[in-house]
């Protein structure tokens, strides 16, 4: 068991650096080997809310594991303050493995990080994840594109830094591309509403939540009633949404799927 105390490293030979690691999403067996040998390097590891916590097995039974997990309406730190302690421990213990759920560059605030470390003469490193904007709608027998469907896909933040909905959201609505929303089952009235707005009242769409773990759950509609869906099914965070023509052809796969509500007109 790992300790959440941080260990200061007495030597006179500490190297400051940093990793910011893509731990992919929920299942633990889509890290990345590159990830998994940063990880048995560790001194310390500063761990997110979606990170896996079985992958914190890969880490030196010396090093630290530190949860700084930020999810909506909590936040163990502040963003100033993560990238304060990357930079201390890097200083006081060597490596810091920075593991971030998905795909650090996705709506993760990862290049802050590593851009901050830098600044701060703490040599930094990245190392992709598989993000949630592609796998999850995998995970539900969803391609993002497909011949004769899509030609393009676009993932978007459900909000801006203020709270607010994304004005791309209706940019994009416009389109006839695929549209991953990130973070956004809380703002699912207000997209599905655009979506109506812009004509397109059957056009279908997934709402997936914990992708690719065993208690995944997935429910289909379209912007006329997926909020409804969503709400009996009782879906919420951490889910994506995808919206398109994409979701009408979706497969299935070989897995377990609970509580499956298909509800797409043809």
């Amino acid at each position: 068991m790992h300790n959440d105390a941080i260990q200061i490293n007495p030597s006179n030979t500490i190297v400051p650096r940093l990793t910011v690691v893509g731990a992919g999403i929920g299942d633990p067996d889509l890290i990345t080997l590159k990830a998994i040998k940063a990880l048995q390097q560790a001194d310390v590891v500063l761990y997110d809310a979606l990170v896996n916590e079985s992958l914190l097995q890969y880490a030196p039974a010396a090093a630290s594991c530190v949860y700084v997990g930020k999810r909506l309406g909590a936040k163990a730190f502040t963003q100033e303050e993560i990238n304060e302690r990357i930079v201390a421990y890097a200083r006081c213990c060597g490596h810091v493995v920075r593991l971030k759920g998905g795909d650090p560059f996705v709506f993760g605030r990862g290049l802050e990080e590593l851009q901050f470390a830098q600044e701060n003469g703490v040599a930094a490193d990245y190392i992709p994840g598989v993000s949630s904007s592609i796998a999850a709608a995998g995970a539900a027998g969803i391609a993002v594109t497909t011949r004769g469907a899509s030609r393009s896909f676009w993932v978007i933040t459900a909000t801006t830094d203020t709270g607010v909905l994304n004005p791309e959201i209706a940019t994009a609505a416009q389109t006839d591309a695929t549209v991953v929303v990130l973070m956004g089952v809380h703002k699912l009235e207000e997209i599905a509403r655009i979506y109506r707005e812009n004509g397109k009242p059957a056009l279908p769409f997934a709402v997936i939540q914990n992708a690719s773990l065993p208690e995944q759950r997935e429910v289909f509609g379209t912007a006329s009633n997926i909020n409804q869906i969503v709400a009996q099914a009782g879906i919420g965070s951490p889910a994506v949404i995808v919206i398109g023509e994409v979701v009408r052809q979706r497969v299935a796969l070989d897995q377990t799927i609970l509580n499956l509500e298909y509800n797409i007109k043809p």
